[in-house]
């Protein structure tokens, strides 16, 4: 059943002209360096829009453009979570709404009821002071992000976030830009 439903979920998902796309199971960090999220993280702070700049390549995002994440909080520990995905020409291709239960500082496991394959982490790995660009990841290495408040992020942001993955065990050179 679990295969089904992977294979109806990879047939709405449809690359971009030389898009690269990476497997559901594909890793993108060397798992045997160590990971951690922030220490110092804060849930309230880090609610609200985020735009996803940079990512590694995974089936359910392929061919999606001025990606959005919206974070909000439902109760004490546990906070929605909203992923559109939109076509080259600006319109919506796709929503994903879930929740996310706090389980560490920068750790949550999120659900997508949508989704059958349980919860995945999704941890928090650095934002800066101001809570303007966060670089995202999980322990099993399958995915990453770089977070920013506005559509377009500094060089500067960008280059520390690029540093954050790599120290973390990330390989940058399957990182892609995302066009917001």
């Amino acid at each position: 059943m679990k295969r089904l439903w992977a294979v109806l979920l990879l047939a709405g998902c449809a690359a971009a002209p030389g898009e690269e796309v990476g497997g559901l199971f594909e890793v993108y960090r060397n798992r045997d360096v160590p990971i951690a999220s922030q220490a110092n993280f804060e849930a309230a702070r880090y609610l609200g829009t985020w735009y996803e700049v940079a990512r590694f390549p995974v089936p359910f995002e392929a061919g999606c453009v001025g990606v959005t994440a919206e974070y909000a909080l439902i109760s004490e520990g546990v906070i929605s979570v909203k992923n559109t995905c939109r076509n080259l020409d600006g319109t919506v291709r796709s929503v994903i709404e879930g929740r996310g239960e706090i389980v560490g500082r920068g750790r949550f496991e999120i659900t997508f009821p949508s989704v059958p394959f349980g919860a995945a982490d999704y941890w928090v790995l650095w934002v800066d002071e101001g809570y303007r660009t966060a670089v995202v990841g999980a322990p099993n290495g399958r995915s990453g992000w770089i977070l920013n408040r506005e559509p377009t992020i500094p060089a500067d942001r960008l280059a520390a976030a690029r540093e954050i993955l790599d120290f973390n065990g990330y390989d940058l050179s399957r990182l892609m830009e995302v066009m917001q």
